[in-house]
């Protein structure tokens, strides 16, 4: 047995025994990749697993993350800290090993995969990251910012149009330094997959400007090697190797089958697939010989201690810049973001208030905040001017000049979604991406992933309600706010206000986490602030207008819905009715605050009016007494945005009537 198949082979039989005590896994992909993975782990990946975090470390990503094994086993081998003990514990409760790779929970791991396809779109958004900050810092003999992303796909990855959507915009973008290798080994869990996946991906990769290499021997390191050195040279493209491999290599029984994919091996093909591939050893056992080969301690800290040296030369002669890399990758906001949103409080306070959509009042204090804050990178999947995404303070970023700060993702919701995942999770940056809200439908599933991992991404949405009007009812969303909102870890804001758009920008800036602004294209209600509304808006609710004395109705708004409460709150003081009016512009932060908190805004056991145009069903976790939301629970119709209104009845007068009936 060479040298080279039997690192590889640690890999195989780390993965075949820890499946086989789980009883559960996918064996097969990383039994077929173990020497592809082999080639790049220990001749070209730079890397420190003493400091996983380091900041010019290559990036590496599975994205057919259901053979998580195969990282798992690379993180063991190469001296992550991973401990044998850890992969017996594969998929078990707490565990480092979880059914997929998972960010934050294993040291080295770079994203969370499992959905197929994202993992590659992540990857994109790593080498977008690498090239702008690139673009940023680096100067004449200094390349501080100079590493490679390296991910891999299967045939499943290929298939979700997420990664058509990334693929793409890497391409136009020329991401040079982004090298997908595609683990071509056609089969898939339903069986061999030529029957629905019959396309010519070298074709299509090619087509969407991409370097490719083609038809690479994935159980040949010399290829897999020259492949590796071929695509690092690539200046203009980013680079597609196809190789072609056996999935579940050296199972005499089950290799090239869909039985390996998703299940065990089973006791006596594990013991056959020992005698097969010549590996004498007892299971979760690799020689020391092997595992001193596999250990890139030694040389992660010579690399790191280069690029430390270089660094420490880049400081002497730019200063400045040094330090600001150093608090971007430190996750650290610039010092005087406090004064900048102190000075924006000022100018919100001291203007008239004025009838004007909400998307513009989040224009305007998104523009000022970026001025002071230039990790910031905003985008916008084709409809930057109709989002208001574009500001004052934006410049365009195009293929050959990433000096910008703004990109145009074109029509792709997901691709941009997942892709501002991936320069989150790269760090030095904070994305945000807008779209119509009726289209984070298209892309939910990568702002799930941006909560499940807690990154700093936003995500602005507008066109917002049945407001959207003449579009009708295939651009009115009404189910969207309730399903955002109810993803753990996440932060909705949906102001109504220019103060409220400007604490919901300071609020996702600072948060670490992913956050929802929702700025509606119709126009707000007219009122007037105060200095003491501004700790309310911060725990996501409080009292905009009260009552002299105890109320005897709370009507309750967010967004464009709170000019509806005013108006309601005229006719029933008239009548001599108490009427306190409450905004919530963050429901999920107003949720976690405690009961006590809650009562002093909403006056439990009040009769109390929520209005929402969108789906009713978040709103009934407030009600804790009398009451009713008026909302959204049908499909729009198309014409003018005021009618629609009418229609849905969505209106003052009937927020009088539902209040005159609750307190009769």
């Amino acid at each position: 047995m060479s040298e080279r198949r039997e690192l590889a082979n640690a890999i195989r039989f780390l993965t075949v025994d820890v499946v086989q005590k789980a009883n559960s896994g996918h064996p097969g992909t990383a039994m077929g990749m173990a020497d592809i993975a082999e080639v790049l782990w220990n001749d070209f990946l730079r890397h420190n697993p003493a400091n996983p975090k380091w900041l010019n470390r290559d990036r590496f990503v599975q994205s057919n993350g259901h053979g998580s094994m195969l990282t798992y086993s690379l993180l063991h081998l190469a001296g992550y800290g991973l401990t044998v003990q850890d992969l017996k514990d594969h998929r078990k409760l707490h565990s480092k090993t979880p059914g997929h790779p998972e960010y934050g929970i294993t040291a080295g791991v770079e994203t969370t995969t499992g959905p197929l396809g994202q993992g590659f779109a992540t990857a994109v958004g790593m080498a977008l990251a690498e090239r702008k900050l690139a673009q940023d810092f680096n100067r004449d003999g200094f390349p501080v910012v100079d590493h490679f992303t390296y991910v891999f796909v299967g045939d499943g990855c290929l298939m979700e149009g997420v990664a058509q959507e990334a693929a793409s915009l890497a391409g136009t973008l020329k991401l040079n330094k982004l090298i997908a290798v595609y683990d071509d080994n056609k089969i898939s869990i339903d069986g061999e997959t030529p029957g629905w996946f019959a396309d010519d991906s070298a074709a299509r990769f090619r087509a969407l400007g991409w370097n490719v290499i083609a038809d690479v021997d994935g159980h040949d390191a010399e290829a897999i090697a020259a492949a590796f050195t071929a695509a690092r040279r690539s200046e203009d493209k980013p680079t597609m190797i196809c190789c072609k491999t056996i999935i579940g290599y050296g199972s005499p029984n089950k290799q090239g089958k869909e039985e390996v994919h998703g299940a065990p091996l089973g006791v006596d093909e594990v013991a056959r697939t020992r005698e097969h591939l010549g590996w004498t050893h007892e299971a979760f056992v690799v020689p020391e010989t092997v595992m001193r080969a596999w250990d890139a301690r030694p040389r992660g800290e010579r690399v790191e201690a280069e690029w430390n040296a270089l660094f420490a030369t880049y400081r002497t002669h730019y200063p400045e810049l040094a330090a600001e890399l150093e608090r971007r990758s430190a996750g650290k906001l610039p010092d005087g973001i406090d004064a900048v949103v102190a000075g924006e409080v000022t100018r919100i306070l001291s203007a008239t208030p004025v009838r004007e959509p909400i998307r513009k009042a989040s224009n305007r204090v998104l523009g000022n905040l970026l001025k002071s804050v230039p990790e910031v990178i905003g985008g916008s999947a084709d409809v930057s001017l109709s989002t208001l995404a574009w500001t004052g303070a934006a410049r365009s970023i195009t293929p050959d000049d990433f000096s910008g700060n703004f990109l145009h993702y074109g029509v792709r919701e997901f691709g941009m979604s997942a892709m501002m995942n991936g320069m989150a999770a790269h760090g030095g940056l904070i994305p945000y991406g807008a779209c119509y809200l009726v289209f984070s439908d298209y892309s939910r599933n990568a702002v799930r992933l941006a909560a499940l991992m807690g990154l700093k991404a936003i995500f602005l949405y507008t066109h917002d309600s049945i407001g959207v009007g003449e579009d009708g009812p295939t651009h009115q969303p009404c189910e969207q706010l309730v399903a955002l909102r109810a993803i753990p870890n996440m932060s909705l804001w949906r102001p109504g206000s220019e103060l409220e758009a400007l604490v919901a920008w300071e609020h996702a800036l600072k948060r670490q986490g992913p956050s929802v602004v929702v700025a509606a294209r119709q126009d707000g209600g007219v009122f007037a602030h105060s200095a003491g509304d501004l700790d309310g808006m911060r725990k996501g609710g409080y009292v905009l207008k009260d009552s002299v004395g105890k109320p005897d109705v709370v009507l309750v708004a967010t967004g464009s819905e709170l000019g509806l409460i005013l108006a309601a709150a005229t006719t029933l003081e008239a009548q001599g009715k108490a009427v306190r009016l409450v905004s919530i512009p963050n429901g999920n932060l107003f949720a976690r605050e405690g009961r006590d908190y809650q009562d002093s805004v909403l006056a439990f056991g009040t009769p109390m009016v929520f209005v929402e145009a969108a789906s009713p069903l978040y709103w009934y976790q407030f009600l804790k007494g009398p009451g009713t939301v008026v909302g959204v629970d049908r499909f729009g119709e198309s014409a003018p945005g005021p009618e629609i209104y009418r229609l849905m009845e969505l209106t003052a007068e009937r927020i009088v009537s539902e209040a005159e009936q609750l307190l009769r």
